[in-house]
């Protein structure tokens, strides 16, 4: 059993005066967008085409984190989605990503969560699967590009294991996302690992209207070539800008 937390509870300060969460990413609100990857609904986009859109979802449930004045527009935009959904509220808001990964940890009914940012629209499912593998017998599966950046919000954590070392980073006063993953038996899942099972833009992450933009030319496209007789693929449609967390 493997639940899907998709986290939510930031402010977006870079995106302007609307919740990114929600906003519409070709007719589709970007939230909605992830979790239908996850549950293999979304359109044949790559990375990870095909298992997007095969209806072979790669969790059982969703957790989904949220501000308590975000709920109502989430719920909207995940109205209908194909897996059960469960809520971890920020009763605390504005805590940071720790506070936001242990509360969607916390809420997890299965043992492992895959956490993924709501503002990952290109989140390959493919990858996230073999994520899940590694993560078997540890406490965590991470990735990290160019032997540098390490993803913590496309990785794969043991709930339990984790909602207690954020609770142990946070009663210290260390919001440091990497902090908690310090006490963790992780795996980490390196640069050329990941280039065999996927492309950076699994990482892709969505801040400002620019790149809202964009990400709507690469559907675009991508939906393009599958309507044009090509399978849509798993090649990469250009450099991703991955989200990216120092050591």
């Amino acid at each position: 059993m493997t639940t899907g937390a998709i986290v939510a509870g930031g402010r977006s300060t870079r995106f302007g005066d609307r919740d990114k969460s929600v906003a519409e990413l070709a007719d589709t609100p970007m939230i909605r967008r992830v979790a239908n990857r996850l549950a293999g609904t979304d359109d044949p986009v790559p990375p990870g085409a095909t298992r997007a859109a095969s209806g072979d979802p790669v969790v059982d449930d969703l957790v989904i984190n949220c501000r308590p004045d975000q709920r109502d527009a989430i719920a909207a935009a995940l109205d209908g989605v194909a897996l059960p959904v469960r809520w971890a509220l920020d009763d605390e808001p504005d805590l940071g990503p720790v506070a936001g990964i242990r509360n969607a940890c916390r809420a997890a009914p299965s043992e492992y969560a895959v956490v993924v940012a709501c503002d990952m629209p290109f989140v390959d499912p493919a990858f996230v699967a073999t994520l899940r593998e590694d993560a078997a017998g540890h406490e965590a599966a991470v990735p990290q590009l160019d032997d540098r950046w390490l993803q913590t919000t496309q990785a794969v954590y043991r709930a339990e294991a984790m909602a207690t070392a954020c609770d142990r980073a946070l009663a210290r006063g260390d919001r440091k996302v990497l902090a908690p993953l310090e006490e963790l038996d992780g795996v980490i899942v390196g640069d050329e690992t990941i280039r065999l099972r996927t492309t950076a833009r699994t990482f892709t992450n969505v801040n400002t209207r620019e790149e809202l933009a964009e990400a709507e030319a690469a559907i675009a496209a991508a939906l393009g070539e599958v309507g044009g007789g090509t399978d849509g693929g798993d090649a990469d449609a250009g450099d991703a800008r991955a989200g990216r967390d120092r050591r």
